[in-house]
């Protein structure tokens, strides 16, 4: 009926290489025997159970009964007077009491026959014949059973190995390209580079290897999928990561971003060591690393700031490289009036406002950049994806 030898197999190797003990998978193996053959050969309301022997592949097959009273279910020729009470009566007298099965219930006395000391609720377990044709559903459910269990041990293991790497950069190959989604071959798993998710303009083929963040690791009935991420802006600080050896190791931190992938970014740093430059650590010698992490961003520019707890300071740095006249800021509200001279203007807005944007989501300020004599250019909230231009557009 069963290839003992294979099976032995498989279950020494579950158990030793992806860590599910032999006995987890035999309960399961007899469960689902046993619901085959209740499936099969069963009645309503019974309870079958089964025993898988793995040395000699013998199947054997139970029917339990609960031991019972009339305290504890309803008799059919009861029921029939019950049901002409009243919704509350009926209620009173049925309490907790269930309607008697005898598929499933045994009655005590009946019992004591069979267990001399046997108690209520107890169960009574009667052996029954196995149908001369159940080596086939037998032989089939147990494989049945042994795949389910190693597809479950494969998800577990694939969640735990990935699970690590989540908020990190993972590299894969670009499986295929579905409406702009992008399915990348991760090895024991598939990641999900959405559209929405990409930097606007880049372009992938297929079998072209591709780096990402992975922010989310997802369990679904068809597997593990690990979203991925190019636009993220934590996708931008792990790239620095990568090159920056003082912020590998703390020297310096990244204390905030804002970015528009694909076109332009803005990151402020902080020193631990007042002796190290943190925006010279980010830039690197010559440019060298900036370079590098704009070379995969597809050419995104990148404003590396020193970050200051002086709202003043720190917005001035925000909204570089346009030179500030004077800033008037309301802590409270959280808003900055940024005076700049009309040379300064466009710098200081930025291309459809994008500078002015920036530096609102870096700072956490609503920043209004007014011209010398006080009248308004333009505006950026924190929350605001397009800034409200005035007279004044940025170039």
């Amino acid at each position: 009926m069963f290839d003992l030898k294979v099976i032995n197999s498989v279950l020494s190797e579950l158990e030793e290489v992806r860590g599910i003990p032999r006995e987890k998978i035999i309960e399961a193996i007899e469960a689902a025997l046993a619901t085959a053959y209740k499936k099969e050969y069963g009645k309503r309301g019974q309870i079958i159970r089964s025993t898988f022997d793995i040395n000699t592949g013998e199947t054997s097959f139970f029917q339990v009964k609960i031991v019972v009273d009339n305290t504890r279910v309803v008799f059919e020729d009861e029921l029939t007077e019950i049901e002409k009470l009243s919704p509350e009566e009926s209620e009173k007298i049925m309490g907790e009491r269930v309607i008697y099965n005898p598929e499933h219930h045994i009655l005590l006395n009946e019992a004591k026959r069979i267990k001399k000391d046997a108690q209520l609720d107890e169960e009574v377990i009667f052996p029954i014949e196995s149908p001369g044709d159940y080596g086939r559903i037998a032989a089939q459910t147990a494989k049945q059973v042994i795949m389910q269990k190693i597809r479950e041990a494969e998800k577990v293991s694939v969640v735990g190995e990935f699970g690590q790497k989540e908020g990190e950069i993972v590299t894969g190959t670009v499986q295929r390209i579905e409406r702009g989604n992008i399915f990348v071959d991760m090895g024991r798993a598939t990641g999900l580079l959405p559209y929405e998710e990409q930097i606007p303009g880049e372009r992938f083929n297929q079998g072209e290897r591709v780096r990402a963040y992975l922010y989310r690791v997802e369990e679904s009935p068809r597997g593990v999928f690990l979203r991925l991420s190019r636009s993220h802006p934590q996708f931008l600080e792990k790239l620095f990561e990568a090159e920056t050896p003082e912020l590998a190791n703390g020297a310096v931190t990244i204390k905030a971003i804002a970015r528009e992938a694909g076109y332009r970014s803005k990151i402020a740093a902080e020193a631990k060591d007042p002796h190290i430059d943190p925006v010279g650590a980010l830039v690197g010698q010559r440019g060298v690393r900036v370079s590098t992490v704009m070379s995969e961003l597809r050419g995104e520019k990148i404003d590396v700031i020193e970050w200051s707890p002086e709202p003043k300071r720190f917005i001035e740095e925000a909204l570089s490289p346009a030179k500030i006249l004077d800033i008037e800021t309301n802590e409270e509200e959280r808003t900055a009036k940024v005076h700049v001279s009309e040379d300064q203007q466009s710098l200081a807005i930025g291309k459809g406002g994008q500078n002015v944007r920036l530096a609102a989501k870096l700072t956490g300020w609503k920043i209004d950049i007014q011209s010398a004599k006080g009248e308004e250019l333009a505006s950026a909230e924190v929350a605001e994806t397009e800034p409200k231009l005035s007279n004044t557009e940025g170039k």
